[in-house]
């Protein structure tokens, strides 16, 4: 049986979080959104992260949906919010020494949201909120964790993977491994399940 799921999204941590649980994707597709605009837009009208996030879900499903009629579009989306200030992906590794330096010794949230779509209609959604302390640590300990990351410091926002090196940068994690890595996979597994796309 052919499958009828399209992942919203260039993502390769959230392609590789359903395969390697065994959903059967049709394929990937990008959906171009401006992601700055929508974040400064409902930033402006005083927004939260996780509105931001389940907006940002739902728009990306929306705009793949058309060009794979009957299909279910999985669209998800994610913010980290350090006591008000929202952080993008690092652009540089300055960028990201800054990102690391800023959110050293605090706790930040990454507030996830996952949309599922078919045919324009969103027929489930689902946020999930992780709470993230990360250790206190100086500029010495960013350039030698920058210098053995490389490239993935860029990869994504906050410049840490958690199931790498990054887990060094924490002293507590409260939420689900899945929510921290960008996609409520439970939840979304359960929703599938009812659909009849992966087996009860």
């Amino acid at each position: 049986m052919a499958s009828n799921v399209v992942l919203a999204s260039a993502s390769r941590s959230r392609r590789d979080l359903l395969t390697h649980a065994g959903v059967a994707l049709a394929g990937c597709d990008a959906a171009g959104i401006d992601e700055a605009e929508v974040k400064a837009s409902l930033g402006a009208e005083g927004g939260s992260a996780i509105q931001v996030a389940e907006t940002l879900a739902e728009l990306k499903a929306t705009r793949v949906a058309p060009r794979h009629p009957g299909a279910l579009i999985i669209g998800g989306d994610q913010m980290l919010d350090c006591e008000g200030r929202w952080f993008d992906k690092p652009s540089d590794r300055a960028s990201a020494a800054e990102q690391l330096l800023a959110l050293s010794g605090k706790t930040h949230t990454l507030e996830t949201a996952v949309c599922v779509v078919r045919d324009g209609e969103r027929l489930w959604h689902h946020n999930a909120v992780a709470r993230m302390t990360m250790r206190p640590f100086g500029a010495a300990f960013v350039e030698g964790y920058l210098d053995a990351v490389g490239e993935a410091a860029l990869s994504s926002v906050g410049g840490y993977q958690l199931e790498g090196r990054g887990v060094q940068l924490f002293s507590r994690i409260d939420g689900d491994f899945f929510t921290v890595l960008g996609l409520p996979l439970l939840p979304l597994l359960g929703f599938l399940r009812a659909q009849g796309v992966v087996p009860e």
